[in-house]
């Protein structure tokens, strides 16, 4: 299957989506960006702009609005499509699941119909390590079991890996790559890019960071876990590292019309670990307070990433060090724009 060299990447101007870019426009493709704005800001194609010496092509709108998201294919010669856009948050999937339901399963679906009709034949699938629910087995390979979801965030990372490879049967042409990530950190190293807080930051790294600058203290949720001290365990993976793996799916062969491959560094750290990596970079002491574990969170994960070093010859190669040196640049530059 050859592929062509113009690509639409959905949630191009998010966290993963626009690193993404990034690396796409240093490989020479031409990258067309549909992003509704509502995780992003419209700054963030400047900052593109700043890295790789050019802008994509972009649109803002809605994957929900199926007329308009035809008419960008018509448009623009779409070859294969990146689709990262989604609601991506735990805790609120659990009070909003309906929220959840909608935006990511719907605009999948528009995009998957819009494809078949313009005959495009590459999918690259944003996926998530949530599929595997709560394993008992580590560390987690593609063949661990598909597990209940343990939130509507997870379900609908499930649904959509359903969705595409009942699409994938019934074509004779689509190709799709599911990627199951686990936990992305960090930012790019020029500290132009990286986790936009819209609102209160909402993930582990930026949460330590904006403590650190402020001296306020950090929650941290649930300290009797079976975990080695207590704390939910996970595999953080550089953003930097990430975007690449999208990439090399793009263009592997992989002779398969159905793949999926774990995205993580095969290392489990634990949420005292992260903060004690945070105290010892900045020379800082935080102030921890335990709560009441929340709904929605999974003990421990980590992958097994040996099929995505074997079929698409990606590694990681970023340190904790490095995501958590890089995380902080990008929040200092967020503070000097002004943006948070």
């Amino acid at each position: 299957m050859n592929i062509g060299k113009t690509v639409l990447v959905t949630g191009g101007l998010g966290y993963i989506g626009s690193h993404t870019v990034v690396e796409l426009m240093e490989k020479d493709f031409t990258v067309v960006v549909i992003d509704n704005l509502s995780n992003s800001k419209i700054e963030i194609l400047e900052q593109i702009e700043k890295i790789a010496g050019k802008k994509p092509v972009f649109y803002q709108l809605d994957l929900l609005d199926l007329d308009k998201l035809r008419e960008v294919f018509q448009k623009e010669n779409i070859d294969s499509v990146i689709h990262f856009a989604a609601h991506l948050l735990v805790d609120e999937s659990v009070t909003n699941p309906l929220k959840y339901y909608r935006n990511n399963l719907v605009s999948l679906i528009n995009l998957l119909e819009v494809m078949e009709a313009q005959r495009v034949e590459k999918l690259i699938f944003s996926s998530s390590c949530t599929v595997y629910g709560n394993p008992k087995k580590f560390p987690v390979t593609e063949e661990t079991s598909i597990s209940k979801a343990s939130s509507p965030y997870g379900s609908t990372k499930i649904m959509g890996e359903q969705i595409i490879e009942d699409s994938v049967l019934a074509s004779n042409s689509l190709n799709a790559v599911l990627l199951r990530y686990f936990n992305p950190a960090g930012a790019h190293n020029s500290g132009l890019l990286g986790e936009l807080n819209m609102g209160k930051p909402k993930h582990l790294f930026p949460i330590l960071s904006h403590a650190l600058k402020t001296n306020s203290s950090f929650k941290v949720f649930g300290k009797d876990y079976d975990t080695h001290d207590g704390t939910p365990v996970r595999d953080y993976i550089h953003v930097v590292d990430l975007a690449k793996a999208h990439v090399l799916a793009l263009e592997k062969d992989l002779s398969q019309s159905l793949i999926s491959f774990n995205i993580g560094t095969g290392t489990g750290l634990s949420v005292l670990e992260i903060i004690q990596q945070f105290e010892t970079e900045f020379g800082v002491k935080l102030q921890v307070v335990f709560e009441q574990r929340r709904k929605g969170d999974v003990e421990k994960i980590w992958a097994d990433s040996t099929k995505a070093k074997s079929r698409l010859g990606w590694e990681p190669v970023y340190s904790l060090s490095e995501m958590v040196k890089s995380c902080r640049k990008w929040e200092d530059y967020l503070e000097n724009q002004g943006w948070e």
